[in-house]
């Protein structure tokens, strides 16, 4: 509810009958947060998987009243986490109208609001300043002044208002003394510059600034809070000794700890809910925990760069992608509705390659070689968890005895599962994991499946030239450098065709 007090007097009868806090943004932060807890109301929405790691710690940070860091790697919700707090603050805070660094009508700290408040008493006009206005974020680059963050003189505010340079009514604000009676936050800290960290000292410490050339120490009413990568994962810069030292909680960040929690967060981010094409989309759980896996396996993987870490974004994108393939099917093909595969996430390789950093071994294989292995791996994975105790010796069989299929990564669902229907024990392995009255397209997806997760297994091969081989022949095919291309792992797209034998 907005408060109706408008003039400084009102404003002092609302705080005596207790009808307006008056407090520091810590303790307000604190106090809002201590009610959260009680009555048991989500504290940080969206953030998913910190609920017995990450957000504890936060919430010991903020009831000890401590600046704090979120420190780790890409893609770790670090910058939602801080942007969160801002629920914890007031619906409303009173300040002097026009005020750039949001005093307090009560005790101004600026020459001119204390200028107003002697001409104007308990007249003075009061504004009302919204929640997230009290939130100011800085991407921390290397070329940030000591200007942007704190102040300066202003010549030309000096010459309008026929002032001396020295006097205090000069200054211009930087963005710290903007933020006051608000939040604070800096991403990236180790981009900062040293020298520019130095100026944080003081804000940290003894809760004020001065600006350039004045002798005037501003004491702000803030709450400073930063992100980082771990200082030693980066040669961009690190965080100097001293303002660690004045930061008063270090929280590590990390990623989704199960498949499951990563599908909620990759649920919740992905553009998945797609309308106007007149398609229906139906996303099988088996392609959702592929996708994961993909994630979670290039996490493990020697050939990738731990230190620079596998965004969340990875999986993100790459639903997105297989799902735009899917799309992509259906609208070639006339179909009403649009099932992924297995297949269509091959085809989404672009959104895996530019998500993470390769070490030597997996520059010298290649960033496509090295997506398709993450891929078939994940699919082994979860094709186990969906088909424990599946007997597919049928199926196998089939492929030994000289079968051999030929399966189009653009065909319908109808085309897929009329060629598909020669291989015996096939369709009924799939529908044991699509159900057994499940759509032709969902049954087609469910197929694929099964046959990429035998291919994984390397219990049947897979030729991108129509090369029909027995899975035995093609494991003892002679091997070839590491930086050569593999047919049997080309990407499925365009009117490329991928065959089992």
């Amino acid at each position: 509810m907005f408060p109706k007090a408008t003039t400084l007097g009102e404003l002092r009868k609302a705080i005596e009958a207790g009808r307006i806090p008056h407090r520091p943004v810590k303790s307000e932060i604190r106090e809002n947060l201590i009610q959260k807890i009680r009555s048991g109301e989500p504290l940080f929405p969206g953030i998913i998987g910190y609920d017995d790691t990450v957000v504890p710690q936060v919430i010991n940070a903020i009831l000890s009243r401590h600046n704090f860091i979120l420190l780790g790697l890409r893609g770790q919700a670090k910058t939602r986490m801080l942007r969160a707090l801002t629920t914890l603050l007031d619906e409303w805070l009173p300040v002097v109208p026009g005020c750039e660094i949001h005093d307090d009508p009560l005790e101004p700290i600026c020459a001119a609001c204390r200028a107003r408040l002697k001409a104007e008493g308990d007249a003075l006009p009061v504004a009302w300043l919204g929640r997230d206005a009290r939130y100011v974020e800085k991407l921390a680059t290397p070329d940030v002044t000591i200007a942007d963050m704190i102040g300066d003189l202003d010549p030309i505010k000096a010459a309008r208002a026929s002032l001396e340079l020295s006097d205090e009514l000069t200054m211009h604000y930087g963005l710290v003394p903007r933020a006051n009676r608000g939040i604070f936050a800096i991403n990236e800290l180790p981009d900062l510059a040293g020298k520019i960290q130095v100026g944080l000292f003081n804000i940290l410490q003894e809760g004020d600034v001065q600006i350039k050339g004045y002798p005037v120490r501003l004491p702000l009413d803030l709450l400073v809070v930063f992100s980082a990568n771990p200082e030693d994962y980066t040669a961009r810069g690190k965080i100097i000794t001293p303002l660690k030292d004045r930061i008063g909680s270090e929280i590590r960040t990390h990623y989704p700890a199960s498949r499951q929690q990563a599908m909620q967060i990759t649920r919740q981010e992905a553009w998945s809910e797609r309308g106007g094409l007149e398609l229906q989309l139906q996303i099988p759980d088996y392609v959702r925990e592929v996708v994961e896996e993909v994630a979670f396996m290039a996490r493990q993987d020697q050939k990738i760069d731990k230190r620079s870490g596998v965004s969340q974004r990875l999986p993100i994108s790459l639903l997105e992608n297989v799902i735009s393939n899917a799309e992509r099917r259906a609208l070639a093909t006339g179909e009403t509705v649009a099932v992924p595969r297995i297949t269509d996430i091959y085809a989404a390789i672009p959104a895996i390659t530019g998500k993470f950093e390769l070490e030597y071994e997996g520059e010298l294989k290649g960033a496509d070689n090295v997506a398709r292995e993450l891929i078939r791996g994940a699919v082994a994975t979860v094709y186990d968890g969906w088909h424990p105790n599946a007997d597919l010796r049928q199926v196998t069989e089939w492929f030994d005895l000289g079968g051999n299929l030929q399966v189009d990564d653009s065909l319908p669902a109808a085309e897929l599962l009329s060629r598909t229907g020669q291989v015996q024990g096939l369709h009924e392995a799939a529908r044991s994991g699509a159900g057994r009255k499940a759509s032709e397209p969902l049954l087609a997806s469910a197929v694929d499946f099964v046959l990429e997760g035998l291919y994984a297994h390397r219990k049947i091969g897979r030729s991108s030239e129509g090369q029909f081989q027995a899975a035995e022949q093609v494991r003892q095919r002679p091997s070839r450098p590491v930086d050569s291309l593999n047919e049997r792992d080309l990407p499925l797209t365009g009117n490329k065709k991928k065959y089992y034998n």
